[in-house]
């Protein structure tokens, strides 16, 4: 095995010794590479692909967001074909670097949505706005966590769907996002909160700057020591062993209580889109199946 790695990294094999020793160490994390080698030799999974179905109707718009100190801020409502009008609304919130569109055209969303109804999975329409960069809390004067659940969801009231059954989807920063939003609002609103990839530290070493700027906002606004706000919701996490939030992740859900309804999975991935577009059947499943209950 050492052989056939170092001929495909370009080490001579008289250096198997010694390139056993770099590969040891960048296999267990410990050395920089880890996930490009592992992409190298198909250690990562396959993509998620778009399913090739026919979407059903999307409704898009902008509003100017107070919490965002003026920003215009984008969202979009998918809805499966042929849909009853008023259904369960699921909140899906991107990664830093993305925006409303992300869910819409990088992942695929409105035809994965239409995939799983058409397979028998209850309906329900899936809202994305734009929330920068700022993690889904308040920092920096802005706060859009807040503009969320102040401006978002009655502004979804208005397009004929049900927010009084809600539940929340993320990936990456959006991860992180819909676990804090879904335990902020408790079991009374939120009937279930799927997410992939959460961008989560166990402590404050190495949080993003972009999402927090000490490490007192960082122990205020983490998820960590917190999943009892989650009690009474089903909760489902997907990261892959490759992904760099994988070892906080894998601790994050291990504290839960015996007791939490909670499913997740840590199969072969990287934090990328094809991951999360390979997740997001399963995800949408679970999702459907929390709202109808």
């Amino acid at each position: 095995m050492i052989r056939r790695r170092a001929l495909l990294l370009g080490i001579p094999a008289v250096g198997a010794a010694a390139a056993a020793a770099v590969l040891g160490g960048v296999e267990a994390g410990a050395l920089p590479g880890k996930t490009r080698l592992d992409e190298t030799l198909g250690l990562t999974g396959t993509d998620g692909v778009i399913p090739d179905v026919q979407a059903g109707p999307i409704a898009s718009g902008s509003f100017v967001s107070r919490h965002r100190d003026g920003t215009r801020t984008g969202w979009a409502l998918v809805r499966p074909p042929n849909a009853p009008e008023r259904l369960p609304v699921v909140v899906a919130l991107h990664g830093r670097g993305g925006d409303h569109r992300t869910f819409v055209d990088d992942l695929g969303g409105p035809q994965f949505l239409a995939q799983a109804v058409a397979r028998g999975v209850p309906p329900f329409a899936v809202a994305s706005v734009d929330g920068g960069e700022t993690y889904w809390h308040p920092h920096d004067g802005t706060d859009t966590g807040a503009m969320v659940l102040d401006e978002l969801l009655p502004l979804l009231g208005k397009h004929g769907v049900d927010t009084g059954t809600l539940g929340f989807y993320g990936w990456s920063m959006g991860g992180y996002g819909a676990l804090r939003l879904a335990g902020l609002l408790g079991p009374k609103k939120v009937r279930g909160v799927a997410v992939a990839s959460p961008a989560l530290w166990v402590n404050a070493s190495g949080v993003s700057p972009a999402g927090f700027s000490s490490a007192a906002e960082y122990d205020r606004y983490s998820v960590f020591h917190r999943q009892a706000d989650l009690t009474g919701i089903p909760v489902r996490v997907d990261i892959g062993r490759d992904d760099p939030f994988y070892v906080a992740t894998r601790e994050y859900v291990a504290a839960f209580s015996r007791s939490a309804h909670v499913v997740s999975s840590f199969p072969a991935g990287a934090h990328t889109d094809g991951f999360w577009r390979r997740q997001l059947p399963a995800e949408l499943a679970f999702l459907g199946r929390a709202l109808s209950s």
